[in-house]
């Protein structure tokens, strides 16, 4: 019997200036230690799209700004004797859970974090910790910027400590809800269910519990919730 032939995707040209484009995209995300949550969640912030390839030029170029808005910069290209250690963000995971709990409590309208850039996480580190960058701390270090992050999230009303990531998220999205009543942007007697479907969008299915949304739901309407809290405007 003959094999059935695989079809396949039509190619996908690339421009060299898209190429370039979406090179910087790549970079800036592993240098500001992005995971991949953080990073599809700010890209959707941004331009409404959680997939790089789905851009436009223009969006991709939009992005590109919002990085360096969070305190990115694109660096021309330097034999490997120039390349400068101090660049980079620090990647190790204590790092990483540092700068996600810091743009969580960005976008949680935090007033102790009104910059949810890298070098305001290295700013706040060197207050805390008296240590000049954030790759040079050590565990002990590390270990009281989280406790210090996470003492401002309880603050705050987030208790990013839950059990499971869904909770966590959940718990988050139902913070930045809490706010938004209190600055008038939801009503009172909304539900977390019904603020998600009016301001971000998400039609739950009923039953369904929040922590059974789905990630991809979470990060979108943390990130919905978090621009109408900050500009006052869902779009």
């Amino acid at each position: 019997m003959a094999a059935t032939a695989k079809a396949t995707k039509p190619a996908r040209f690339v421009s060299p200036r898209r190429r370039s484009m979406e090179g910087k995209v790549h970079v800036a995300k592993k240098e500001m230690g992005l995971d991949e949550d953080t990073y599809r969640g700010m890209m959707m912030n941004v331009t409404g799209k959680a997939s790089l390839t789905q851009l436009s030029d223009a969006e991709v170029e939009k992005l590109i700004e919002d990085f360096k808005t969070k305190g990115w910069q694109a660096k021309p290209k330097a034999p490997p004797r120039f390349a400068n250690s101090r660049s980079k963000g620090a990647d190790h995971p204590t790092a990483r859970k540092a700068r996600a709990l810091w743009i969580s409590l960005h976008q949680l309208g935090a007033p102790e974090v009104g910059d949810g850039s890298e070098p305001a996480l290295e700013a706040f580190v060197k207050r805390q910790m008296k240590c000049e960058r954030l790759a040079w701390a050590d565990q002990s270090q590390m270990d009281k910027v989280i406790e210090a992050l996470v003492a401002i999230a309880r603050r705050n009303g987030w208790d990013p400590k839950s059990k499971g990531l869904p909770e966590v998220k959940v718990r988050l999205i139902e913070a930045i809800l809490v706010k938004l009543k209190e600055a008038g942007y939801a009503a009172k007697n909304w539900s977390l269910s019904e603020a998600a479907e009016r301001i971000a969008g998400f039609e739950t299915n009923s039953p369904s519990t929040p922590c059974s949304w789905g990630d991809s739901a979470h990060v979108a309407i943390i990130n919905k919730f978090a621009h109408l809290l900050k500009t006052g405007r869902k779009d």
